[in-house]
């Protein structure tokens, strides 16, 4: 298990409404090639989907993964760096995408409202 930045619990209390995308293991082609499907990513974003506050990552290699949301924390890069990013395939840093992916489907659904 690794984490930097702000919990889900101490984001809600600071910011309130926060936007959380979430990316399991096996979502990666890596995650299956190593029957490593078990794992999880979690991005936690302002209210708006753009600016991260933290990252949580539980399962095998997390504590190797964690770095880049550390790294995109300090330089201040927004969620959409991992969208936009072309990740080595297979690894598990692909989950990065994936859980930026959904906070993006998300912010797009609460533009349509």
């Amino acid at each position: 298990m690794a984490s930097c930045g702000l919990t889900e619990r101490e984001a809600r209390a600071a910011h309130g409404d926060v936007m959380i995308g979430r990316a399991s293991f096996g979502d990666t082609l890596r995650g299956h090639i190593a029957a490593n499907v078990d794992g999880m990513l979690k991005l936690i974003t302002c209210p708006e989907g753009r600016k991260i506050l933290g990252v949580q990552i539980i399962g095998e290699g997390a504590a190797e993964l964690v770095h880049l949301g550390e790294l995109a924390m300090i330089g201040a890069m927004p969620v959409d760096v991992f969208v936009n990013s072309t990740f080595n395939v297979p690894t598990l840093a692909e989950a990065y995408r994936v859980a930026a992916l959904d906070i993006a489907e998300k912010r797009d659904k609460a533009s349509r409202v």
